[in-house]
């Protein structure tokens, strides 16, 4: 079990009264992005985080290989796997992406990301909004923390699913929100060196089972659409099944529905924007590339002369201007758990063709592109790049 790292004894110091540029709440993928794109940016900027950089993993810590390539992390990568292979109760289908997955270190990512910007790190516990709602005469929002009162005039929430900072946070089982639960055990001879996704009903009903390799970790989980559907059962089932001790648990919620972008003067990135994607349940490169794109609206402000309402509108459309394929995603979501399982198996074959897979998974890349990571796209945060 994760310990919280808090600041202690001298280095416990009180923040009431802090006063910055921008403060962001959360130092995961989507923070850290945030204040990466900050760098330089001559502005007092505090990130802030109930842990410490890179000390709690709740994911399975992969993702595409050219988004982590793009953001400069490539040393944090423990194994790249470009196969994926999908197994129903009437078989396995192997596909050769058109581009890979690579499984990471959590903390080596995070301080990777850390070191590529300036910001300040302080680790909070933040509690909620100032009494009130609005920004006060000078422009600040006052966010409540356990140490204090800290005011900015740019404020983002990347504290995840339950957005603290919102007027109306998320409650499970009621919200629309899917859980996952993995172990990592140690595994000398990985189960297999692909990224194995498992559709079984008898495994789990509406969701999905994984093996994520990562050198000599395998990383064994279970997610479910359905928030009321326990995980930890077939978890400890599938690990079983592929000889490996379900040990070192993490696990967490996650959304699978798109949410304002903004709120009350407050800028919302990753998973309390619901910018994780439906079926798939994948949420790090989302956070990369919306966290970016906050970031690059942040910097318009604080350089540019950019109002603030002017950066909220511009990054409220862009967020809104994914629902589209979101929307998509959540069908497939609700589809695929319904089909047949030999139907699905004939569908999952059928979609086997090279042509087929190229196009289908360069169509899920598209999506949130590595490209917009590239210093040729830090113009054009206010639109999606793709359709």
């Amino acid at each position: 079990m994760t310990t919280r790292a808090t600041a202690r004894g001298r280095a416990r110091v009180s923040l009431d009264g802090t006063s910055v540029d921008v403060l962001i709440c959360g130092a995961s993928f989507a923070g850290l992005a945030v204040a990466r794109e900050l760098a330089g940016a001559s502005a007092q900027v505090l990130l802030i985080d109930r842990y410490e950089i890179g000390e709690r993993a709740t994911s399975a810590c992969a993702a595409p290989t050219p988004w982590l390539t793009a953001m400069g992390v490539g040393e944090a990568i423990n194994q790249e796997i470009p196969y994926m292979r999908f197994t129903t109760p009437h078989g396995s289908v192997r596909y050769r992406l058109p581009w890979s997955w690579s499984s990471f270190d959590y903390r080596r990512l995070c301080t990777l990301l850390y070191e590529q910007g300036d910001a300040r790190f302080e680790t909070v516990k933040v509690e909620g909004r100032g009494s009130s709602p609005r920004a006060g005469e000078d422009g600040q929002i006052a966010v409540e923390t356990d140490r204090g009162t800290i005011r900015a005039a740019l404020v983002v929430d990347a504290l995840g699913w339950r957005r603290v900072l919102g007027a109306r946070r998320y409650q499970p089982p009621a919200a629309p929100l899917s859980r996952g639960l993995e172990v990592h055990p140690q595994a000398d001879v990985p189960p297999s060196a692909d990224l194995d996704v498992w559709l079984e009903r008898s495994l789990v009903r509406r969701g999905y089972g994984w093996c994520v390799p990562a050198g000599a970790e395998a990383r064994v989980g279970v997610g479910s659409y359905a928030p009321a559907q326990h995980v930890r059962r077939p978890t400890v089932e599938l690990a079983e099944r592929l000889s490996v001790e379900p040990v070192r648990y993490q696990g967490n919620w996650f959304p699978h529905r798109l949410r304002a972008a903004t709120e009350q003067s407050v800028f919302f990135v990753g998973d309390s924007a619901g910018h994780c994607f439906p079926l798939s349940g994948e949420g790090i490169r989302t956070a990369f590339y919306f966290g970016i794109a906050c970031g690059r609206e942040l910097r318009a402000v604080l350089e540019e002369g950019r109002s603030r309402n002017e950066a909220l509108r511009r990054y409220r459309a862009f967020s809104a201007g994914h629902a589209r394929p979101f929307a998509l995603a959540l069908g497939l979501q609700r589809l695929i758990p319904a089909l047949p399982p030999r139907m699905l198996t004939v569908l999952l074959r059928a979609m086997g063709g090279q042509a087929i897979v190229d196009r289908a998974f360069g169509w899920y890349l598209d999506q949130a592109h590595p490209s917009f990571a590239l210093p040729a796209h830090a113009g054009v945060a206010a639109a999606p790049i793709t359709a």
